[in-house]
């Protein structure tokens, strides 16, 4: 599936969609250059999980920080990770909890990646603002959410490519 966003905004509505379909268990895989709107994309999604958008900001430095929504929330960013990943328990133990686990930077897990995940992969568009946003499912249930998460009437809010030229505590986890 494919979208077209016309800013942030767009991409964050993209992910709030898809936070309000989430299911215990999801892992979304985040891929994108440096700026294109990962982090934005984990916003909506927090968002769609009830919890306040404006805590959410990249967790490159501490590698994850866990925030408490409907599902609780474990943003990852593997950006300075690119030679080394944290150990192999502790990413299990993030990738298969019981709530949602967003991982930017998604690449860098290789082998590591979890097979029934959902694959967002955001791209810079023509305009400074665009982005292309192209989703995939790796398994079961990840085609599941895929399918109810194709936002046919939301579609307008980030529109479907060829429509345009191109709240409780969070945890830092060290």
């Amino acid at each position: 599936m494919r979208f077209w966003s016309h800013g942030e905004a767009d991409t964050e509505a993209l992910g709030r969609r898809l936070g309000e379909l989430a299911y215990p268990g999801m892992v979304v895989c985040l891929s994108g250059p440096l700026g294109a709107g990962k982090t934005a994309f984990v916003r909506g999604l927090a968002s769609g999980l009830g919890i306040d958008e404006a805590r959410v900001h990249s967790p490159s430095f501490v590698t994850a920080i866990e925030h408490e929504g409907r599902l609780r929330l474990a943003h990852l960013d593997l950006y300075r990770h690119e030679g080394t990943l944290p150990p192999a328990d502790w990413l299990a133990e993030m990738l298969d909890g019981p709530g949602v686990a967003a991982v930017e930077w998604s690449e860098r897990l290789g082998p590591d990646a979890p097979e029934d995940a959902l694959r967002v992969s955001i791209d810079y568009g023509a305009s400074g603002d665009e982005r292309l946003v192209t989703a995939e499912a790796g398994g079961e249930r990840s085609r599941r959410a895929l399918d109810a998460w194709a936002p046919g009437e939301d579609r307008r809010e980030a529109g479907p490519v060829g429509e345009t030229g191109a709240a409780a505590e969070d945890r830092c986890v060290r």
